[in-house]
């Protein structure tokens, strides 16, 4: 069954390693086949990567895009360590999404790397209010 994605006008796609680029009025697109696919909503800049989780997810989302994804584990699992130990709280988070990145889920790391960048939101919250 083919993926379907309505894009609004000007929003961009990322499909493999193309960047598609709607024109100026609404498209739905039905796309099949194994590409990695990406909204512009969901990709984040290297630029933006401006705290510890963030790093994690931008991580994820190159393994994802990467053709061989296995050249990010190392960054990505000593990034890990350190978030850990700075904060054990994060341990279920990463618990979850190391399952998924083991098991070739990268799609599904991503969405769980972004319950753990509100997770460190809150943790910065709470500290800033002390």
């Amino acid at each position: 069954m083919a993926l379907v994605i309505d894009l609004k006008p000007g929003e961009k796609i990322l499909i493999g390693d193309a960047v598609i680029t709607n024109d100026k009025q609404r498209t739905r697109l039905h796309i099949a086949g194994e590409s990695a696919i990406l909204r512009e909503k969901d990709v984040m800049q290297e630029e933006e990567t401006d705290t510890p989780c963030k790093k994690v997810y931008f991580l994820i989302q190159c393994m994802y895009l990467a053709r061989n994804p296995r050249e990010y584990h190392k960054k990505y699992f000593e990034l890990v360590k350190d978030i850990q130990h700075a904060s054990p709280s994060s341990a279920f988070f990463f618990m979850q999404i190391n399952e998924q990145i083991i098991c070739g889920g990268y799609y599904k790391a991503m969405k769980l790397a972004r319950e753990l960048i509100e997770h460190e939101k809150e943790l910065l919250n709470h500290a800033a209010a002390q």
